[in-house]
């Protein structure tokens, strides 16, 4: 049996389709279970559609309480058994108690050098207009293992590009979005080859 991956998102699911066509065309050998969104307006879900991946809105003010929305995030993670979960576009903190449960790794892609630009309040175009505003010549992009905060963990794998001096925050992340997925796959074809640890 393939490797199993879950994505959380929560925007037009770029980097969740590049991944979906990644293992389509075997350049990832593992298969999607499951796309977790956090907005039912959220693109990635059409794009889940379309690949016949089964896709769940869960917020947490649809729940009573935030126990409620946990467990019920553990029960359905568990279902979709992921070797794997990857955090692509998802702008709601992943729960403390999924990092620590779930025994896989867990990574995010992030558009920016980081440790620059990242944190609350850092996602999307945010991060761009950051860059372009502080006269940057070079931005990118990250992958780094989740932790409890923001776009705190230890970085994987990173790509960088140059900051043109007529770039707008679109056009920069045009640029960047390319090497946002040969990143992602690169790094998601690293972990998945390593054996699994508990301990993740």
């Amino acid at each position: 049996m393939k490797p199993g991956i879950v994505v959380f998102a929560s925007g037009s699911g770029t980097n969740f389709e590049a991944l979906a066509e990644a293992c389509r065309k075997h350049r990832i050998e593992a298969q999607i279970n499951g796309l977790i969104c956090d907005r039912d307006s959220a693109g990635a879900i059409d794009r889940a559609i379309a690949y016949n991946i089964p896709w769940l809105v869960m917020k947490k003010s649809n729940y009573d309480s935030y126990h409620d929305y946990v467990d019920q995030l553990i029960e359905r993670l568990q279902k979709w058994s992921p070797d794997l979960i990857v955090l692509a576009g998802y702008l709601s903190k992943l729960p403390v108690e999924i990092i620590n449960k779930m025994g896989c790794p867990i990574i995010n892609i992030h558009p920016s050098l980081l440790p620059k630009y990242g944190g609350k309040g850092f996602y999307g175009e945010r991060v761009h207009k950051a860059v372009l505003e502080a006269g940057e010549k070079e931005s990118g992009c990250s992958v780094h293992k989740v932790t409890e905060e923001f776009d705190d963990g230890p970085v994987i794998n990173q790509a960088r590009v140059p900051v043109f001096d007529d770039d707008t925050p679109q056009t920069l992340a045009e640029r960047i979005r390319p090497h946002e997925h040969r990143i992602l796959i690169e790094t998601v074809n690293q972990l998945l080859s390593q054996p699994r640890d508990s301990s993740q």
